[in-house]
């Protein structure tokens, strides 16, 4: 349980020390899931904030084809954003 813990901690810590993603911009982290494959997590950067976007645990070694579509998609979501809220300010 201490263990859990101490990986609650740092992963907690690790989010508080890494900078604020701009806007439509996706961070990944990984890390060896037990007992195979990969934990990958993404956040997505917001006009004020950042969110947890998706989380694929235990996926295996070519997770980036796996989580490629979601991310794509995201993206192309953002840039759809972006540009109604420049054109709404003409």
């Amino acid at each position: 349980m201490q263990s859990v813990r101490r990986a609650i901690a740092r992963r907690h810590l690790a989010h508080l020390e890494t900078p604020k993603l701009p806007f439509g911009r996706i961070r990944l982290h990984w890390e060896p899931a037990s007992p195979a494959g990969w934990d990958v997590t993404a956040h997505l950067g917001l006009a004020t904030t950042e969110v947890h976007l998706a989380t694929w645990s235990a996926v295996p070694n070519d997770w980036p084809r796996l989580i490629r579509p979601t991310l794509h998609e995201v993206l192309g979501l953002c840039a759809a954003l972006d540009l109604s809220n420049r054109l709404a300010q003409v």
